[in-house]
């Protein structure tokens, strides 16, 4: 009975025919690519801040309104999976609410979230952000910290830098691609610094950053497709990231009961009780008997002994 209820869950992703004949073959192509590795299924993971945009990249990339977006409501207020399946491939993204609420993480919505992805398997994290917010802050650093808590630094092998709002005039007379540079690094220091990195494991770590343009301001090149101000076509592109990162050697991460509860503070010191155990034997216990068959050694016995 639930196979069959998740299976009406699972619709046709009919959405992939509202795109420009151009972007439409790019897709199928990367579907293509995947199903050539034998994957007939990913599942991608979208998370950040609250408005920033996650909703409507979610709905961009299905090409449909899946997800409600409100002018009121800037996001769902509970995690929302869509699948859609295309030629024997199913595409699933699932929806979270902003982990922030009042300039701290929100444990609520970190534990909603974990609920919500027990027994799921995340091939791709897609986190996302603003191109046009010109700073970082504290806060950035708590919800990449949060995110790492959940699934441990592996997250960040299969994870995508999205920033939204890619339709941007960058401010102090920089141009696009030196805007871009700027705060992708800003950010992309920010997850390092938030996930615990090494500074010896950095360089092992390469974070690709996508561009998403949501608003129906964004330019169209000669095939009707949306376009940003590099002249990057920008569905196509962060779908081909997406598909990169998918067939990246680095395992998914299956979010099993043990990743939501994290690690049990009992079993914390419990790798150090054989070295304890031995260091009393060798130097405290074994010195105590020595001295002891010494004192035995040396006591003056009765002459009748």
């Amino acid at each position: 009975m639930l196979d069959f209820m998740a299976s009406q869950l699972i619709r046709e992703w009919s959405g992939i025919q509202q795109f420009p004949p151009a972007t439409q073959d790019k897709l199928l192509e990367l579907l293509g690519r995947l199903k050539e590795k034998k994957r007939d299924k990913l599942t991608i993971l979208v998370m950040g801040k609250g408005g920033v945009g996650k909703s409507s990249t979610v709905n961009s990339i299905i090409g449909e309104r899946a997800v409600t977006v409100s002018a009121f409501q800037s996001e769902a207020p509970r995690p929302v999976m869509v699948s859609r399946e295309r030629s024997g491939f199913t595409l699933n993204i699932i929806d979270t609410p902003g982990i922030v609420e009042g300039g701290y993480v929100n444990d609520q919505a970190i534990d909603i979230i974990k609920r919500f992805l027990l027994n799921k398997t995340i091939d791709v994290l897609l986190y996302v952000d603003r191109l046009d917010a010109y700073r970082v802050d504290t806060l950035d650093k708590q919800v990449v910290k949060a995110i790492s808590n959940i699934f441990g630094q592996e997250i960040w092998h299969r994870a995508i830098l999205v920033l939204t709002h890619a339709q941007v005039s960058p401010p102090d007379s920089l141009t696009y691609n030196e805007f871009l540079s700027k705060r992708s690094e800003a950010l992309l220091k920010v997850v390092h610094l938030g996930a615990r990195f090494k500074n010896q494991d950095i360089e092992s770590i390469s974070i690709p950053v996508g561009l998403v343009e949501n608003s129906t301001r964004c330019n169209k090149n000669g095939k009707d497709e949306k376009i940003l101000p590099n002249g990057t076509a920008w569905i196509p592109s962060i779908v081909e990231t997406i598909t990169k990162v998918a067939l990246t050697e680095s395992e998914s991460i299956f979010v099993d009961q043990k990743l939501i509860d994290g690690p049990n503070p009992n079993d914390r010191g419990k790798i150090f009780i054989p070295l304890i155990l031995a260091f009393q034997y060798f130097f405290v216990l074994k010195p105590i008997q020595r001295w002891i068959k010494n004192d035995i050694d040396k006591e003056v016995k009765p002459q009748w002994a």
